[in-house]
């Protein structure tokens, strides 16, 4: 296995929009997802519109640059290096949870004490919406965790697919 990179230094990876891509499923409609926000596409919240078609060549494009945010946010709160698949997995995290939210969890502060290892543990506890615990998102996790310890690569990222219900609203 190679080196850890900076964050700057590593790509959002096919794996990562593929994977994201499954796991959240698509709806060329609006929804309200497990906790009741407007969602459409691959998981898309932001500016969905009443009444909005789309298609997945256009949400591909929004999931691709929002994943390129989340890499952007992950890198101002995570101070070491990362392998590919680590960066992989916690973007995956960060786009159904939020960056704020991983930001400001306990994963971050074992990651940047060099924990890597009970960094990616921690992606297991992330499994719950609505004070809930949802059966895809703790599939989603287990594959984000696979991924995250380097395990199956890349088959790990893409190993549940779970129709969308993994993408509807992941809360710690």
């Amino acid at each position: 296995m190679s080196r850890r990179a900076t964050i700057s230094a590593l790509s959002v990876s096919a794996a990562l929009l593929v994977g994201v891509a499954v796991h959240e499923g698509y709806s060329d409609r609006p929804y309200l997802d497990l906790v009741g926000i407007q969602t459409i596409g691959f998981g898309r919240t932001a500016g969905v519109r009443p009444g909005e078609k789309t298609t997945p060549q256009r949400e591909l494009i929004f999931v691709l640059k929002d994943l390129e945010g989340r890499k952007a946010a992950i890198a101002l709160c995570v101070k070491v290096p990362l392998y590919q698949h680590e960066l992989d997995a916690y973007a995956s995290l960060a786009y159904n949870i939020g960056t704020t939210a991983f930001c400001g969890s306990t994963l971050v502060r074992k990651l940047n004490r060099q924990d890597y290892a009970g960094a990616c543990r921690e992606i297991l506890r992330w499994n719950r919406a609505g004070g809930r615990e949802v059966a895809g998102l703790t599939k989603r996790r287990q594959a984000e965790y696979e991924a995250c310890i380097g395990k199956n690569l890349p088959a790990a990222v893409m190993a549940t697919a779970d129709n969308g219900e993994a993408g509807r609203g992941g809360t710690q």
